[in-house]
């Protein structure tokens, strides 16, 4: 009798993401949007879907309806009494399912491979579930390895922004790290340093990574601030109130992560 596991088993699913549990985008409303953008016309757009004017505006109206900025925005003038425009928001949006979608299918990949090795399965399922005191956990690709006498600097992709990881020798062995091989990066809220994106600071931290002042939460000493980065991930860092009201924070303003290389720790899927 064939063991499960030993049969060309493959795993399949469709991304969608949701806000407050209710429908937001998946693959058919991002389609949407790109063709709005493209075409400058929702009935164009649906048009080219095989869709409805009508079932195309509804769509683009639950998105707007739940997004904290509109995503689509008529125009004056126009077939049906006005164009349609795609917003900054929309073409961030795009990118931030792109990068998603990219990160969906190689986990459905490795999930693939995994199901018909059942101590593989089991090995990814814990990584998985890990539960550690770092706030920020982004996925990477190593893109680049520079070997020295005691340490090594690896970088990462993380969707197109370089990261920077000083490790020791043996670190770098014993996680097998090598070129194109994906790998965790865990950074400490309190080891994120901000500043403006106008600062024009020279700093000894490698890591510069910028983007958008997604959300702030102010406490009675600290304050959190969620940074959403140009290539799509998240990264948290915890600052005083003082130098957050010093800096000018607020949603929606630019602002750059300040990061030393030796802060990054590096973990890999056993």
């Amino acid at each position: 009798m064939t063991n499960l596991f030993e049969q060309d088993l493959e795993t399949s699913g469709t991304l969608r993401l949701d806000i407050n549990q209710r429908r937001f985008v998946g693959h058919g409303r991002i389609d949407l949007l790109r063709r709005i953008g493209e075409m400058g016309s929702i009935s164009q757009a649906a048009k080219s879907m095989g869709m409805s004017y009508k079932q195309a505006w509804d769509s683009v109206d639950a998105m707007n309806n739940l997004s904290a900025q509109p995503l689509v925005r008529r125009q004056v003038g126009g077939l049906h009494g006005g164009g349609t425009v795609l917003t900054d928001e929309g073409r961030r949006l795009i990118a931030v399912y792109a990068a998603a979608e990219h990160a969906h299918r190689r986990f459905l990949a490795r999930l693939s491979a995994g199901v018909r090795d059942f101590d593989h399965f089991q090995s990814l399922l814990g990584v998985l579930n890990m539960k550690v005191s770092t706030r920020n956990h982004l996925r990477g690709v190593v893109s680049a390895i520079k070997a020295g006498a005691v340490n090594t600097e690896i970088t990462l992709d993380i969707n197109g922004v370089p990261l920077v990881a000083i490790i020791t020798n043996e670190s770098v062995q014993t996680l097998g790290l090598a070129i194109g091989v994906e790998a965790f990066a865990l950074i400490k809220a309190s080891f994120v340093i901000l500043a403006t994106a106008d600062g024009g600071l020279k700093t000894s931290a490698r890591n510069r990574l910028c983007g958008t002042v997604e959300r702030i939460t102010t406490g009675a000493v600290n304050t959190e601030v969620v940074l959403a980065l140009d290539g799509g991930a998240r990264l948290t860092s915890m600052i005083t109130c003082e130098s957050a009201k010093e800096l000018g924070l607020a949603e929606g303003s630019r602002a750059c992560a300040l990061i030393k290389a030796p802060h990054v720790i590096l973990a890999v899927q056993d």
